[in-house]
C-alpha cells in the first residue's frame, strides 16, 4: 500500500504524520487541543505588540514540525490528495491572501498584523487538524478532550459564582463585589464564556442522547443542566437565544420526515407573523438610536446598533472591500457617525468579518458555514451507527449555537476555541466523506 511505503521512507521523526507511523506528532496536536481551553490562565509573554501562551507556543511547535516533515519528504501533495475539504480549505487560504493584501489600505498596518496573526493562527490549526486527525478514533478522543475540558472550565465558573473569585486572566480580576459573582472561567469576561458553553452544551446532549451507557448518560444530561446554568449566570442573552435555537433545529431534526413537514409549516408561518407584527418596531427602534447625543450613556442595545450601523457606514464607504484586517476598533475610535459609548469591538462575528474584510469574504464564510452544516445534515441521514450520529448532531447544533451567540463577545478573532471548534467539524466532514462508502462497526461510548 502507498502508505506503508511511505512509512519506510520516512523513519522516526519523518514519519510521524503517516498511517502506522510513530505518534509523536498527534500527541502534539492533542496538547495542543487540550491547552486551547487553558486560554491565558498558565503563561503569558509579552513580546512587543504580541502574547505568547501556552496555546500559542504548541501551535509554533506544532507548525514546525509539520513543515519539518513536508519539506523533507515533499509529500505535503499526498495530505493535501486525502483531504476531503478542499473547498473549505481553500477558502481559508484565500482569506488569508486577501487580509494580507487589504493591508494596502489599512490606516492602522500595526492592528492589520495583529489581526492577521490571529487569523493565521486559526487557519493554521484548521489545516493540522485536517492533515492530522484522518481516523474515527482520532475524531473520538478530540471530541473527548473537549467534554473533559469542558468540565474542568465549568468547576471554575462555578468556583467564580460561588465563591466570588476570579482569575487574573478575567477582566471581573479586582473588580467590585457585585461583579465577582459572574462566571468566566479562564476567559477574558462572561460573554465570551457563554459563548463556548454554548457549543459544549450541544456535546454533552449529543452523548446524553446516544450513549448506551446509563451512567454516561444521566452525568452528561446533568453536565448539560449545569452549562445552561452557567449560561444563565453570564446573563449573555444571545447565548440563551443560540441555545434554545440549537434546541429547536435538534427537536427539528429528530422529528419523522410527516412531523417536519408540519413544524416547517407552523415554524415559517409563526416567523412571518413575528415579522409583521414587529417590523414597524423595528424600524423605529432602528431609526430611534440615532437620536442620542455622543456625550449621552446609551442603553446597551442603543450602543450595539449603533456598532452595526457605523460597521456597515465603513463597509460601505470602502466599497465592500471593508477598511482592512483587525481595522474596525480603529475606525470605531476615531471616525464613528453613531455614538457607541466608547466601545471599539464590533460584538458581532459576522459583522467583524464584513467591516474588515469585506463582503466577499463574509458570503465566502457564510457560504462555508452553511455548506458544513448541510453535508454534515447529509452524512448524519446515511448513518446508522450511533456513536457516528453523536459527532454528527454535537457538531451540527454546535454550528447552530455558536451562530447566535457569536454575537455576544466583543471580538471573536481572539477567542481559540472557535478555531478549534470549526477545525473538528471540518474534520468530521473531510473524515466521514472519505468513509462514506465503507461499512461501520458499532462502537458504544
Amino acid at each position: 500500500m502507498q502508505g506503508n511505503s511511505l512509512v519506510k521512507k520516512a523513519p522516526g521523526v519523518s514519519a510521524f504524520l503517516l498511517e502506522g507511523s510513530k505518534p509523536p506528532f498527534i500527541v502534539v496536536m492533542y496538547l495542543l487541543v487540550m491547552t486551547t481551553f487553558l486560554n491565558q490562565s498558565v503563561l503569558n509573554i509579552h513580546v512587543g505588540f504580541f502574547s505568547l501562551f501556552l496555546y500559542r507556543l504548541v501551535l509554533i511547535v506544532a507548525v514546525i514540525l509539520f513543515f519539518f516533515h513536508v519539506m523533507r519528504e515533499r509529500n505535503l501533495p499526498q495530505f493535501w490528495d486525502q483531504a476531503n475539504v478542499k473547498g473549505v480549505l481553500l477558502f481559508l487560504l484565500f482569506w488569508m491572501t486577501y487580509g494580507a493584501v487589504s493591508l494596502l489600505w489599512s490606516k492602522s498596518v500595526i492592528e492589520g498584523m495583529k489581526s492577521l496573526i490571529l487569523l493565521g493562527m486559526g487557519i493554521s490549526f484548521v489545516f493540522l487538524a485536517v492533515f492530522t486527525f484522518r481516523k474515527m478514533n482520532h475524531l473520538f478522543l478530540f471530541y473527548g478532550i473537549w467534554m473533559v475540558m469542558t468540565v474542568i472550565l465549568m468547576v471554575i465558573g462555578l468556583i467564580n459564582h460561588f465563591a466570588h473569585i476570579q482569575l487574573p486572566t478575567s477582566t471581573l480580576y479586582g473588580g467590585p463585589e457585585y461583579k465577582l459573582s459572574y462566571p468566566t472561567s479562564v476567559f477574558f469576561n462572561q460573554n465570551d464564556f457563554a459563548t463556548f458553553l454554548t457549543i459544549s452544551l450541544f456535546f454533552f446532549l449529543s452523548i446524553t442522547r446516544n450513549s448506551k451507557q446509563v451512567f454516561l448518560k444521566t452525568a452528561c444530561l446533568f453536565l448539560a443542566i449545569i452549562c445552561v446554568y452557567l449560561i444563565y449566570l453570564t446573563d449573555s442573552r444571545a447565548s440563551l437565544l443560540g441555545v434554545m435555537l440549537g434546541l429547536i433545529v435538534y427537536v427539528f431534526i429528530l422529528l419523522p420526515v410527516y412531523f417536519k413537514r408540519m413544524a416547517a409549516i407552523i415554524g415559517s408561518t409563526l416567523f412571518l407573523v413575528g415579522v409583521i407584527v414587529f417590523f414597524e418596531k423595528f424600524i423605529h427602534f432602528f431609526n430611534g438610536s440615532t437620536f442620542y447625543s455622543s456625550n449621552e450613556l446609551l442603553p446597551s442595545n442603543v450602543a450595539r446598533l449603533n456598532l452595526l450601523k457605523n460597521t456597515l457606514h465603513f463597509s460601505l464607504e470602502s466599497f465592500g472591500f471593508g477598511v482592512g484586517a483587525g481595522n474596525i476598533p480603529f475606525y470605531l475610535k476615531n471616525e464613528s457617525i453613531y455614538a457607541t459609548n466608547q466601545v471599539v469591538e464590533v460584538h458581532n462575528w459576522l459583522a467583524e468579518i464584513m467591516g474588515n474584510y469585506g463582503i466577499l469574504i463574509l458570503l465566502g464564510y457564510i457560504t462555508m458555514y452553511a455548506y458544513l452544516f448541510i453535508r454534515l445534515y447529509k452524512l448524519y441521514k446515511t448513518r446508522s451507527n450511533r456513536d457516528q450520529k453523536g459527532l454528527l448532531e454535537a457538531c451540527m447544533m454546535g454550528l447552530i449555537g455558536f451562530a447566535v451567540s457569536s454575537i455576544s463577545p466583543s471580538s471573536i478573532s481572539n477567542l481559540f476555541f472557535h478555531w478549534v471548534f470549526l477545525g473538528f467539524v471540518i474534520c468530521i466532514v473531510s473524515v466521514f466523506t472519505g468513509k462514506k462508502n465503507q461499512p461501520h462497526k458499532e462502537n458504544s461510548y
